[in-house]
């Protein structure tokens, strides 16, 4: 799993996958100034290494033994995970049939055997232009304006699908719901122009505390925020609330008219499903703001854990 910013500035990556090591190394020697590049001699061997290593683009080639690129196309796109990755063949067959069969199984270009060095730049690096442009649309309409974190779209979407993870797999899940105390008391006080930048302060206080890559904090309207903690019990999921609340509290952000601190606080609800089974992305939400409500009904700036939710019979 991956955020829905990609870094503005970084170098491709590029699997090459044939049967042929010196076919590999001739694109190779083609491509490595301008990419990372990563290698497969067979079709298994490139699935399993999309699942750890997520490529950009991939140059397979169509005849192999084993599984052939056709086979090793077609299960890519039907993988939710590897589904938008650009595939050019890379491939010495000219039969309409063979073209045919390639844009079926999802082919996104062509390059032919013997491979010509310009030809195989160019296809490249317009894939990869396209890739950057897709990228940044996609970061666009999932970001939040004004924090630049995830919106409430792309929390929704994330939520979903980490649910339907969850079911599959049996592992837990958990869910911080956050709330800046006294929110209205400060834009009162000091105006709505530092009321933003406060909302910014703590959006990077949460996304700070987030470590790893697949959690995610999102704003999940006014100053209300979300972080998701894929493979996370109830236990790490109040840890890390209280490491959130001690994050936001550091910031030092003046709030006078708080009767927490002297400081900007925040409250937190906890909610967590650690079994599998039928898992309700919006009962998630519902109990998480449960807990929110009970600490803010016991002094604000803390953290509360909801209880575990009953299990359908």
């Amino acid at each position: 799993m991956t955020t829905p910013f990609p870094p503005s500035l970084r170098r491709g990556r590029l699997l090459l996958v044939d049967d042929r090591p010196e076919n590999i190394r001739l694109m190779h020697q083609i491509l490595a100034s301008e990419y990372e590049i990563f290698a497969a001699t067979g079709g298994q061997q490139a699935i399993d290494l999309c699942a750890t290593a997520l490529p950009d683009l991939i140059l397979l080639d169509v005849f192999m033994p084993g599984m052939d690129g056709l086979e090793v196309c077609r299960r890519l796109k039907q993988n939710p995970a590897t589904e938008s990755i650009a595939v050019i063949f890379v491939t010495a067959g000219s039969q309409t049939e063979e073209e045919n069969a390639c844009w079926q199984v999802g082919a996104a270009d062509f390059v032919n055997k013997p491979v010509n060095p310009l030809t195989l730049r160019n296809r490249v690096r317009a894939h990869w232009q396209l890739k950057l442009h897709v990228d940044a649309l996609h970061a666009m309409a999932h970001t939040d304006g004004l924090t630049a974190i995830a919106n409430r779209r792309y929390l929704n979407e994330r939520l979903e699908a980490e649910c339907q993870r969850c079911q599959r797999s049996g592992l837990p899940l958990s869910l911080l719901m956050i709330d800046v105390d006294f929110f209205k008391r400060y834009n009162d006080r000091y105006g709505h122009p530092a009321g933003d930048e406060c909302l910014k302060r703590v959006a990077g206080a949460l996304q700070a505390a987030l470590q790893r890559p697949f959690d995610l904090a999102a704003r999940y309207g006014g100053e209300e925020f979300v972080c998701l903690l894929p493979d996370t019990d109830a236990a790490g999921a109040l840890a890390m609330a209280d490491k959130v609340e001690a994050a936001v509290r550091a910031l030092g952000l003046e709030h006078a008219d708080s009767t927490v601190d002297a400081v900007v606080t925040v409250s937190i609800g906890v909610a967590a499903v650690a079994t599998a089974g039928l898992i309700d992305s919006q009962a998630l939400l519902r109990r998480a703001d449960q807990a929110l409500y009970r600490a803010k009904t016991q002094g604000r700036g803390r953290a509360c854990l909801a209880p575990e939710a009953e299990q359908p019979a």
